[in-house]
């Protein structure tokens, strides 16, 4: 079967995994601990397999579309002008806002492993910045070799943290459900298992292997769902309901390690679909939509940090949730679309019937109160 997977299927493979993993991992841990290890279990293995569907939706979309696109430009070949406002508008909130926070946690993290404190996080988000700035203008060389020296990283860490707290296992702190915080893990599972921007991608690195493009979705998903539940499982098992609301803060510098490393490949693929968006949906020139890109999110990083406003961290979720229902509702209705208007025979197709779009908005809804109802709540009493 594996001589079947080439070189260009696991780079896409980690291409799709590496934008999945971000920083939604870090707070697994605590929803896991709060609302009990099995109801975490539950939540990320049901969304899990509702987003796989999804993207194999958008990876049909892209298939049977002739024009490479980012998603504002498939929204708008099918959905018109309305979907791609809609679409741009949640694609550049969404990605604006987690590369501020991924700035801001490279920065922190930064400093806490190379000092032992967070006095030098503006310095080392800077050099971070450059970092992530230079390895754009290699372009698709560059999303080659951070994803798939990021991802390998990733599971490095997370299968040594696992095996080495194994021995450190409470079974009674894996047993316990606690129904008052039941639906406490769905937002941050979904949050944790987006990634819609990275798709399109995988159309250009499978170049004449398209046929792959649903294994390495499928693949692409469930990679990051199985390294979800070692890392909670870790966590959880060892430390119970006393699991920190940032789980890097409980294991030291090696956790920190990784953190770094799932920021680093996230807020590269977001901005390298950005920039695709801005070269291929609305005709900027390379050089004019890297400095978007790039410059962008910087100055917006420095405004927050000039006002002390990062605190405003804790919205980033929210947004994510938001846009990212946004998206999964779009696609449903592109799909749609797309299998009657399509210029191209895919290689693969997925059914979908109305019964399939009612499912999702009510999930991403669902998703969205989850987060909202509790602030809600907090605020009347």
């Amino acid at each position: 079967m594996f001589e079947k997977f080439n070189k260009e299927f696991w780079i896409a493979t980690f291409t799709l995994s590496g934008t999945i993993i971000g920083a939604g991992i870090l707070g697994l841990p605590y929803a896991f601990s709060k609302a009990g290890f099995l109801a975490g279990l539950f939540w990320l293995i049901f969304l899990g397999i509702f987003i796989i569907v999804l993207k194999l939706y958008l990876g049909e979309v892209i298939l049977r579309t002739k024009k490479i696109h980012q998603l504002p430009g498939y929204a708008k070949e099918y959905l018109g002008k309305w979907g791609m406002r809609i679409m741009v508008f949640e694609m550049v909130f969404g990605v604006y806002l987690a590369l501020i926070a991924y700035l801001i946690g490279e920065g922190q993290s930064l400093s806490q492993l190379f000092t032992g404190g967070l006095n030098y996080s503006l310095y080392f988000a800077i050099l971070f910045w450059f970092a992530m700035a230079f390895m754009m203008k290699e372009g698709l060389r560059g999303l080659k070799k951070v994803e798939s020296f990021g991802v390998i990283f990733i599971l490095f860490i997370i299968f040594g943290l696992f095996f080495y707290f194994f021995p450190s296992t409470e079974v009674t702190n894996l047993s316990y459900i606690n129904f008052n915080s039941f639906l406490l893990p769905f937002g941050v599972v979904l949050f944790a298992l987006l990634g819609f921007t990275s798709v399109p991608e995988l159309k250009r690195e499978l170049k004449g292997n398209e046929k792959m493009m649903k294994k390495v979705i499928i693949f692409g998903v469930s990679i990051p769902i199985i390294l979800y539940i070692m890392f909670s499982f870790t966590f959880v098992s060892v430390l119970g309901e006393s699991v920190p609301e940032v789980a890097t803060l409980a294991f030291g510098k090696i956790v920190t390690l990784l953190g770094i490393f799932t920021m680093m490949t996230s807020y590269f693929v977001l901005s390298f679909a950005l920039k695709d968006m801005l070269t291929f949906d609305f005709n900027f020139s390379k050089k004019s939509s890297f400095v978007i890109i790039s410059i962008v999110p910087l100055i917006l990083f420095f405004t927050i940090f000039y006002f002390n406003l990062l605190g405003f961290v804790s919205l980033i979720g929210l947004a994510g949730v938001i846009s990212s229902g946004i998206t999964g509702i779009l696609i449903v209705f592109m799909n749609r679309k797309a299998k009657r208007k399509g210029d191209r025979k895919p290689e693969y197709s997925i059914p979908i019937n109305m019964v399939v779009i009612i499912i999702t908005i009510a999930i991403f809804a669902a998703g969205v109160a989850s987060v909202f109802v509790p602030y809600l709540i907090g605020f009347l009493n």
